[in-house]
């Protein structure tokens, strides 16, 4: 807490750093796991396909990604999907199998290229990739929503704080800003 007239100290700050920082833990946890399966869940609600319902029982959302990029893109290749994600071609590679498997997406070698691999959705896989945007749209009203009920100087000040981080070094001390 802050006392009227007196000089702000870090010690002064520190319970709420504390906090914070479990918070943070919290939050990134929920967006690591918890929200994987609420997204999951949304999506069968809305799907009216008994195939692509079965398909998303067993589907991850890196799965999900994938494809995303996929029908973005397409025809697309493995090394364009991971620089676009930023993850590793290996992950790229083993989400592309199990696609394929799951008769999501089609791949065909490129005509001057018989190694390299370019993938396109089949019809099932459009059908996903749609309800995935849906998804995202839904997703999108709702955190405009949310975030209508702050003020715009509260809004100004997140926005500062999220601009803040993403420029932060948490390992290099001489990144730290004084504003």
């Amino acid at each position: 807490m802050i006392r009227p007239h007196s000089k702000e100290t870090n010690n002064d700050k520190q319970p709420v750093i504390k906090e914070l920082l479990g918070l943070s833990a919290k939050l990134i946890q929920k967006w690591d796991t918890d929200g994987d399966d609420e997204e999951i869940q949304w999506m069968i609600q809305h799907c009216s396909n008994p195939a692509l319902k079965a398909i998303l029982q067993e589907i991850t959302v890196r799965m999900l990604h994938v494809l995303e990029a996929i029908g973005q893109l397409e025809p697309v290749n493995g090394i364009t999907i991971s620089n676009k994600m930023n993850i590793p071609k290996g992950t790229v590679s083993k989400a592309t199998r199990r696609l394929i498997d799951k008769q999501l997406i089609q791949s065909s070698p490129l005509p001057n290229n018989k190694k390299e691999r370019i993938f396109h959705t089949t019809d099932l896989g459009k059908e996903l990739f749609h309800l995935h945007r849906e998804l995202h749209q839904e997703i999108e009203k709702n955190v405009i929503q949310f975030l209508s009920k702050y003020k715009q100087s509260e809004l100004d000040f997140l926005m500062r704080f999220s601009q803040d981080m993403l420029e932060t070094s948490w390992v290099d001390v001489t990144s730290f800003k004084d504003n």
